[in-house]
């Protein structure tokens, strides 16, 4: 599962993706200096993950991650070809979800593709354009469609009646995202057409140092735009990010973060939102030997989580015995949680929740 970084030139989108993954992605003052999109693999700030290693000193700690994809900058007219168009909007398509990063700070030593600085301007470019190759896959698509929903085949009808409900939304200049499935098939459909419009979003507003608290005129203007969109806007300040990262020590990062009014930096903010965004969510497997974080989707079951770790492990699924998060931090210890009755077992319908500590018995 990947979330893919998107804007327009010059955004602060690479400098972000090097604040977030530690992997120095080559960030310069002009368009298209990321060509091939740079693929970090990075941490999920949880502090569960710390309390119980505090509680059960384990050999070593591994945490979740979240693979972000930093995707060069989309000009106007990227879904004719323009710029790189194909290429980036091919990396889009690939993604799960999309950081839409907007320039929301002034500052005369950095270009701006179009001149000016103003982030609505430029959410609706990138959003022009993604809809533009969108619909031109819908009308493909949809031709195809309606020759077999002539002939009376009813799975046609059902997909050539929902290609014309999405096309209709992005001539509107709306994104696929705003098409609600009516039924299981509507669904399954949605996720089959791999639309890039259709992926969830979240906006992160790159704002000065004195404006990572509470933002500023434009990012007042994001949120007023977006506000029916269902999406999460972040404020960020991406140069005072790449600052922080910098710094050798936490408690230097620490004063930093201080002195801007801040209690954590704004990428662990991000990459949680991010981890959110995709879905997913995190169960923990806890001994001496390793305290781990496993990512799995939200709704998944027992079995399905076992198989994170191993494919043996769903195969041959017996049971999961299951403690919750919090009775782990209440009780201290497996031992203690089992003594006060709450260690539950669970079979293979248990939907996994977010936080619990689980074990697993199989048989192959």
């Amino acid at each position: 599962m990947k979330a893919g970084i998107v804007g327009l030139p010059n955004v602060g989108k690479s400098t972000l993706f090097n604040c977030l993954s530690n992997a120095k992605a080559q960030s310069a003052n002009f368009p298209f200096c990321t060509i091939e999109p740079n693929i970090g693999v990075v941490n999920v700030p949880d502090p569960r993950i710390n309390k119980l290693e505090e509680l059960v000193k384990p050999e070593r700690v591994q945490m979740a991650t979240v693979d972000i994809v930093d995707i060069a900058g989309l000009v106007k007219g990227a879904s004719k070809g323009e710029g790189l168009g194909n290429q980036f909007l091919g990396n889009i398509r690939e993604c799960n979800a999309i950081i839409h990063v907007l320039r929301c700070f002034d500052n005369d030593n950095i270009v701006h593709v179009d001149g000016s600085v103003d982030p609505i301007r430029d959410k609706e470019t990138i959003d022009i354009e993604l809809q533009l190759k969108d619909l031109e896959t819908v009308e493909k698509r949809l031709e195809k469609v309606k020759k077999a929903a002539k002939t009376g085949n009813k799975d046609a009808q059902v997909e050539a009646a929902l290609l014309e409900r999405i096309r209709e939304a992005l001539l509107q200049a709306k994104s696929a995202r705003t098409i609600v499935a009516q039924n299981n098939d509507e669904e399954e459909l949605l996720e089959d057409f791999q639309l890039i419009t259709a992926k969830p979003v979240l906006y992160v507003c790159n704002v000065d140092e004195n404006s990572a608290v509470n933002g500023n005129v434009y990012v007042d203007k994001v949120k007023e735009l977006v506000k029916d969109e269902n999406a999460e806007v972040i404020i960020l300040s991406v140069g005072a990010e790449a600052d922080i990262t910098e710094l050798e020590t936490y408690e230097e990062r620490q004063v930093f973060l201080e002195d801007m009014g801040l209690t954590e930096p704004g990428s662990a903010v991000l990459i949680r939102a991010a981890y959110k965004l995709l879905n997913l969510q995190t169960y923990f497997t806890a001994g001496v030997k390793e305290v781990r974080a496993w990512t799995i989707k939200v709704g998944d079951t027992a079995p399905k989580a076992a198989g994170v770790i191993h494919t043996d492990f769903e195969k041959g699924f017996i049971r999961a015995e299951v403690i919750a998060y919090q009775d782990f931090v209440n009780y201290g210890s497996e031992a203690k949680v089992k003594e006060a009755g709450k260690l539950r077992v669970e079979g293979k319908e248990y939907i996994v929740k977010d936080g619990d500590v689980m074990h697993f018995r199989f048989n192959v």
